[in-house]
């Protein structure tokens, strides 16, 4: 089955109950039981539910994986796979995550004994210089968030196989069209689902998928037991957005590459970063492990005051949090999504007060080029 079929076709097809074409929304807490301990395999939601568990089947088999499991939010699923690791674990993330994910790790687990050594993944010698004999799990996002560097799947795998360590693959800015990092040899993929996914800026969700039924079960008594499942209403929203994945994963990034190249003309503009240009430090990798290069362009215009002017003058692209959606977006890292990083590591890391990050909508592209002309004047 081909990607666009497998996006309406895959998991579970519509209701044999009514032949429904559509999943049907079980808006429902608890089961009925033929007797004690005798269900028909579900018996309270928060541990399964059918529309819930249709998404999750859905993921799985777009992801090639074994098992997938749905959250309340993007920030619920990597918490739930961090729960997998211990006090006194080590964990080698990568220097350029999203501030969330940032967060929970440094204020969170770090103080539950997590030990946490952040590296810019894309380069496999300080991934393998990093490792300790604690280290347990390599956690990184490719394109990573905001810098979309690009980091060889491959070849980090690899080395997590010869340490015997988890690989951990955050796949929210590319999603299972363009990229599949279980085929790469990662075990875990992780999406942020209220992004591209669900595609449309009406629901919050994450999405998790394994490689093996073991890890899967895994990842299932720990969802179960902290509880922070997706509801029905939304698995639904998640479902039916899905099926039109590859329509707007191919308008997304036919507007990204037009609007990188013109931003790459102008002498206005800085460093502009998007894995689509061919002098992007990460085209080469990009174009081996992944189908496309996504929405998502990051750009410097030199200053916060300039970057501020900009985002005051835009119409089309909408100033706010979050990605992937219908609608193109418009956003500042250093003083939004990545805001939670210090100072002085976003500066390390080159995220700038004047860096911006459009994440590109599916509208006329004339109209998002006249649109940030107008903002860049000046």
């Amino acid at each position: 089955m081909r990607l666009d079929t497998k996006c309406i076709h895959g998991g579970v097809f519509g209701d044999p109950h009514t032949g429904a074409v559509s999943v049907p929304i079980y808006q429902v807490s608890t089961y009925k039981q033929e007797g004690i301990g005798r269900h028909r395999g579900y018996e309270y939601s928060r541990t399964g539910n059918p529309t819930r568990a249709a998404l999750e089947q859905l993921i799985a088999d777009l992801e090639n994986g074994k098992r997938g499991l749905a959250f309340a939010s993007g920030m619920a699923a990597i918490s739930t796979v961090l729960s997998l690791f211990s006090r006194g674990d080590h964990l080698i993330v990568g220097d350029d995550v999203y501030g969330g994910t940032y967060r929970v790790l440094s204020h969170v687990f770090s103080r539950m004994g997590m030990d946490i050594t952040h590296v810019d993944t894309s380069d496999p010698d300080q991934v393998r210089g990093a490792i300790r004999e604690t280290t347990r799990a390599v956690l990184m996002e490719t394109p990573s968030n905001p810098l979309l560097k690009v980091t060889d799947i491959r070849k980090i795998a690899d080395i997590c196989r010869e340490r015997d360590l988890l690989l951990i693959v955050d796949n929210t800015f590319l999603t299972p069209y363009w990229q599949n990092p279980l085929d790469l040899g990662a075990d875990i993929v992780v999406h942020s689902a209220t992004k591209y996914l669900g595609g449309h800026s009406d629901v919050v969700a994450g999405l998790v998928v394994v490689k093996d039924e073991e890890l899967g079960e895994r990842l299932h008594f720990l969802q179960n037991s902290i509880g922070g499942v997706l509801g029905p209403s939304d698995a639904w929203l998640l479902i039916r957005g899905i099926k039109t994945l590859g329509l707007r994963m191919r308008q997304h990034e036919s507007n990204a590459r037009r609007i990188a190249e013109w931003l790459r003309e102008r002498s206005d503009v800085g460093a502009v970063y998007y894995p689509g240009l061919p002098d992007h430090p990460g085209h080469d990798t990009a174009s081996r492990q992944a189908r496309g290069y996504g929405g998502m362009i990051s750009f410097d215009v030199g200053s916060g005051e300039r970057a501020e002017r900009i985002l005051s003058r835009v119409r089309y692209f909408t100033l706010a949090e979050s990605l992937g959606a219908v609608e193109s977006l418009i956003s500042v890292p250093a003083r939004m999504t990545h805001a939670s990083i210090p100072a002085k590591r976003r500066a390390e890391l080159g995220i700038t007060d004047g860096l911006i990050r459009l994440s590109v909508g599916v509208e006329d592209v004339e109209d998002l080029l006249e649109d940030l002309e107008r903002a860049l004047a000046d």
